[in-house]
């Protein structure tokens, strides 16, 4: 894949709405179709990479999606490792296209098929995370649609809320859940999550199967990426 002829992510701007359609449609679809780039694996805060341009996260539950998340936002198969084993994911995995923007992957939390102090390493390096990256945007929290917002999601985002984080979720695997079942699940994550300081109101239901909800979760990401310009 190449971007010679390819605008810079940064210069994607909004193109006019029509019928109601989301302005930064096209930019997300223009930023994702860029050639992004694994840049490092980081297992401890010590080891991350020097801040550049801006970075979205990705958060979750072990074996909720992230990974194949990453590859159905870029089109790429394989950028991001998947395993059907909860904790495959142990660090935290850069991505980033150009200068302007990268999109972080990070451990699964909760419940992981590895040793409880492993375990217990890689949250401290999620909060210090989320408490210390001064040019990280937003994180995507993502949730099994199946399932909801869990104890040990809301501790996360009780995390989030308490460090002025910006965070909005992602409802993955909707393609799991009946199409008459997903208005109620939608409406109960929303309602989670009203009277929470620093939650985005909107809820992105995705389906990395199937590729819905990827244009507006791209154009979501686009639009950060213009504001911070």
């Amino acid at each position: 894949m190449t971007t010679a002829k390819s605008p810079s992510p940064a210069s994607a701007s909004p193109v006019p709405a029509e019928d109601g359609e989301d302005p930064f449609i096209d930019a997300g679809r223009l930023l994702f179709a860029a050639e992004w780039q694994f840049v490092s694996a980081a297992p401890t805060i010590e080891t991350l990479p020097p801040m550049q341009g801006l970075e979205i996260a990705l958060a979750g539950r072990s074996n909720v999606g992230k990974s194949s998340l990453v590859n159905a936002l870029t089109g790429r198969k394989a950028l991001a490792r998947t395993s059907v084993t909860p904790g495959r994911t142990q660090e935290l995995i850069f991505f980033r296209v150009g200068p302007e923007l990268s999109l972080v992957d990070m451990p699964g939390y909760g419940f992981a098929k590895a040793p409880k102090e492993k375990v217990d390493a890689w949250t401290r390096t999620i909060r210090a995370y989320l408490r210390g990256r001064v040019n990280l945007a937003r994180v995507f929290v993502l949730i099994d649609a199946r399932h909801g917002i869990k104890p040990v999601d809301e501790e996360i985002l009780d995390l989030l809320d308490k460090a002025a984080v910006s965070y909005a979720i992602v409802l993955t695997k909707i393609d799991q859940v009946k199409p008459s079942e997903l208005p109620q699940v939608i409406a109960a994550v929303k309602e989670k999550i009203r009277r929470r300081p620093a939650a985005y109101p909107e809820v992105f239901p995705t389906s990395s199967n199937t590729g819905v909800g990827f244009a507006e979760l791209r154009a979501a990401m686009a639009r950060l990426l213009a504001e911070r310009a």
